[in-house]
């Protein structure tokens, strides 16, 4: 299943009162897994930054100032989310903040359906503790030293280990991938085997080839284990294989009582 883990940066808390984005990071996982794909634009907010704002996030009106608008982006970001759920931790807030931006270009807003929010995930799995997304890095052991400020891809790929921790997804990855690997081409999938780390060392050894080389010389050429000749290496293995034996004593075994035989049925077939 397709999902995509979203966040944003703005200006403020409340885009009814003016505040706006400045930017929207996703990151694609498939069946729980990210597959590298990501979405990541800054944006114009049209408007100055606040102090308050500005220490969350570092984004400045200068930096801000030659960037999109979200009426330039919003067909990316659309084709890119197209009708995956929506993993967002404290939902409520980021798709309020998209949904005003849509309204502001009459564009349908995204339904309230489609959001797994991770915050309530993480309330209900370990309720009476804070669970910003520092405090799920930590008690997850996702290292997150690189978030010295918020940012939306950032906080997004951070939020997407998260969520896999959280729903409990991660176990089960370890646990197929030490079994089996699969590569999926056009739909198609290859389930390699698993190698030994080293071959096995073969059973026959040199003086038992001799000595079934010695035995069979000694049944002579009528036998009809290969057409009135000896039998060939080929034969024998044949032969060991159709009985499945693996044993050198069971191999041998075989062919000479199947050599003795032929020899038996040949003296005794009438002239």
């Amino acid at each position: 299943m397709r999902e995509i883990v979203l966040d944003t940066e703005t200006t403020g808390l409340d885009p009814l009162r003016g505040d706006r984005l400045v930017e929207i990071g996703c990151v694609e996982i498939f069946n729980r897994m990210p597959t590298g794909q990501t979405f990541h634009r800054h944006l114009n907010p049209e408007r100055d930054m606040p102090a308050e704002a500005f220490a969350v996030h570092g984004l400045s009106s200068e930096f801000l100032a030659d960037k999109p608008l979200f009426a330039h982006v919003v067909d990316d970001f659309l084709e890119f989310i197209a009708d995956a759920p929506l993993v967002i931790h404290n939902a409520s807030f980021d798709i309020g903040f998209i949904n005003a931006e849509l309204d502001r270009i009459k564009l349908p807003t995204i339904a309230r359906d489609r959001l797994v929010d991770t915050l309530l995930l993480a309330r209900r799995k370990h309720p009476g503790v804070s669970n910003r997304l520092d405090d799920l890095c930590s008690r997850y052991a996702i290292d997150n030293s690189r978030r010295t400020k918020h940012g939306a891809l950032l906080d997004a790929e951070l939020l997407a280990e998260v969520y896999i921790d959280l729903i409990g997804a991660r176990q089960s990855q370890l646990v197929l991938a030490a079994e089996t690997r699969e590569t999926r081409v056009g739909g198609d999938g290859e389930m390699p085997r698993r190698q030994r780390l080293a071959p096995l060392a073969p059973r026959v050894t040199e003086d038992d080839r001799a000595a079934h080389r010695a035995f069979v010389a000694t049944l002579g050429t009528g036998s009809s284990i290969s057409g009135g000749k000896p039998p060939s290496r080929t034969d024998v293995a044949m032969i060991s294989r159709a009985n499945g034996n693996s044993s050198r004593g069971h191999s041998i075994m075989t062919i000479g009582c199947r050599s003795c035989f032929g020899i038996l049925r040949r003296r005794n077939t009438p002239a």
